[in-house]
């Protein structure tokens, strides 16, 4: 398993989820109540909505209060948008990004590691929570 994969799985608390959806039948809202229910904090960062899954949503990482300390900036955005939120993160002193599957930005994802974040893409917590527990 990839390292800043175990690492954000293993060892962060609470994740600001972009782009999560309000709607129960969106990637984003499940994998949002999946961590919820796997003991994660979750933060919804979404600027239509005022709240999900009993959380407050925030329009933008940056307005997330400051004293949440957010761990993971967890992207649900298409690949062209990903960058934006790598660079929230950064400004925002997250420990690390994930971008969902299928968004790839190798530049932002490179800007992450350059401030020091750890960084995953294209990748689902859905998927890689059950590898931890086989190795």
């Amino acid at each position: 398993m990839d390292p800043d994969v175990r690492t954000l799985l293993t060892t962060t608390r609470t994740w600001a989820v972009v782009g999560c959806s309000p709607d129960p039948n969106r990637d984003s809202h499940r994998i949002a109540a999946l961590l919820k229910h796997r003991g994660f904090a979750v933060v919804p960062v979404n600027p239509t909505a005022g709240e999900i899954l009993g959380e407050r949503c925030y329009p933008t990482v940056a307005d997330i209060p400051g004293e949440v300390d957010v761990d993971v900036v967890d992207v649900f955005r298409r690949s062209e948008a990903a960058g934006e939120h790598v660079d929230e993160a950064i400004a925002r002193g997250a420990r690390g990004v994930w971008l969902q599957l299928g968004v790839i930005d190798e530049d932002a994802a490179q800007r992450a590691r350059d401030a020091g974040l750890l960084a995953v893409m294209d990748r689902c917590p859905a998927i890689e929570l059950p590898r931890l527990a086989t190795g």
